[in-house]
């Protein structure tokens, strides 16, 4: 059981002891500003910066030899075997390409095979709906009718996904399962083993969307056995915005052909024969389709050796006990002024941010934005708050609270109008 203690003294103890504080030095933070988004747009750091100005300065000089010479045709093999260990799975079996909603395009189109008896696919309600725009997609190609063979297993509370309601779905019509590992509203992760288990049990392919999760929780894919994932590197992974996504795609399926099939999936011994019949690359990189955007990729690699040098499971130790931490300040500090916290409490059911709920979210989240904290609200009552273990303090944590409760004494939210911005 972890003990915390009001004052900002003990928060400033909490961040001498802390083994992770050096690299907050390597990030881009701006003085003055407590950036709790990290969950939607990690900040920029140096070590992503100087692997993309080595990019650059290698286009400058090599132009066309920079493919082969200095190694960038095969990037995203590299890239990906970087981030393999983040989900415990082989080299082989990861890669960096295209965006989270065409790699889920991809997998779909890959995996979803429906015939006349059995042609469902399994989603649920909460998750962030481009994944859902994405299986529509994909079984009117087909020829199906989404209203009737996507079928959508609904929250009991608006909050959470229930593994259990998941599984009493899984009928024999049912070919397909994808959920996300983390809820992106109320931070719950999700029993993926049990669910995957459950799956292939009866003969359903299972696929997990990561964005919300990956970097910030370890995730052990040999044992948990999804058919295929896929997620953002914009996150916890710090790639920059929009930056390039990953794609697992497990072993015992490289045979399998890619539902989207493109020229840099085809085989590396033959890709420039540019023959017209596609030679399958049997590894993940089989799923590539077009030119990788080297540019796009670049900052991702110095972020994941930032996180290697990190590790992984210290990220995971620090943001469990910071968003704790939070949890301790708004339950003594903010629960008086309505607040209550909107997530899991327990460790293995939450991932790195904290849901803050209150009734006038929308404005408060205003009121935040104007006091220099930026935090990132979702509908309807929603402020979520994402102390990232690399470069948020313990610190920045007291004090972000100790500025909320200011607003909410000074009632400063109510000089903000009780309307939501473009971009939450």
């Amino acid at each position: 059981m972890r003990q915390y203690e009001d004052g900002r003294a003990f928060a400033q103890k909490k961040d001498q002891e802390d083994p992770l504080k050096d690299f907050q030095q390597r990030f881009y933070k701006q003085e003055g500003v407590i950036y709790m988004d990290g969950n939607s747009l990690g900040l920029c750091s140096k070590d992503a910066e100087k692997a993309l100005m080595n990019a650059l300065e290698v286009w400058k000089k090599a132009g066309i030899d920079m493919w082969e010479k200095y190694d960038y045709f095969l990037y995203q093999d590299k890239l990906g075997a970087m981030c393999a260990p983040l989900v415990n799975a082989d080299p082989e079996e990861v890669t960096i390409c295209m965006s989270t909603t065409m790699n889920v395009h991809q997998a779909i189109a890959t995996f979803y095979k429906p015939t006349p008896e059995r042609n469902k696919i399994i989603m649920d309600d909460l998750n962030f709906p481009t994944d859902r725009y994405a299986v529509y997609s994909n079984i009117r190609v087909h020829g199906y009718d989404p209203d009737e063979c996507l079928k959508v297993v609904k929250s009991r509370d608006g909050e959470y996904i229930y593994e259990d309601d998941v599984i009493e779905a899984m009928t024999d019509d049912v070919c397909l399962v994808l959920l996300p590992s983390a809820l992106y509203r109320s931070a719950q992760l999700i029993d993926m083993k049990k669910i995957a288990d459950a799956a292939h049990e009866r003969g359903i392919y299972v696929g997990f969307d990561l964005c919300h999760s990956i970097g910030a929780v370890p995730h052990d894919f040999k044992e948990i056995q999804p058919d295929f994932a896929v997620w953002c590197t914009y996150k916890y992974l710090n790639g920059g915005p929009g930056a390039i996504a990953g794609l697992y795609i497990n072993k015992k399926h490289f045979s399998m052909e890619p539902g989207l099939a493109g020229w840099h999936g085809n085989r590396k011994d033959t890709q420039f024969n540019l023959e017209q019949y596609f030679e399958h690359a049997e590894y993940a990189g089989g799923w590539q389709t077009g030119t990788q955007p080297v540019l796009s990729m670049a900052p991702l690699e110095g972020s994941l050796e930032m996180i290697k040098e990190a590790g992984l499971e210290n990220l995971r130790k620090k943001s469990l006990d910071i968003t704790e931490y939070l949890m301790y300040l708004i339950d003594t500090r903010l629960s008086k002024y309505g607040f209550s916290v909107g997530n899991y409490r327990e460790d293995s059911k939450r991932t790195g941010h904290v849901a803050l709920v209150h009734e006038d979210a929308i404005r408060i989240n205003a009121a935040m934005k104007a006091r220099k904290i930026i935090p990132d609200f979702r509908f309807p009552d929603v402020i979520r708050l994402a102390p990232v273990p690399l470069y948020i303090s313990y610190t920045e944590v007291y004090d972000m609270v100790d500025i909320i409760v200011d607003i909410m004494e000074k009632k400063e939210y109510e000089n903000f109008a009780n309307k939501r911005g473009t971009v939450a």
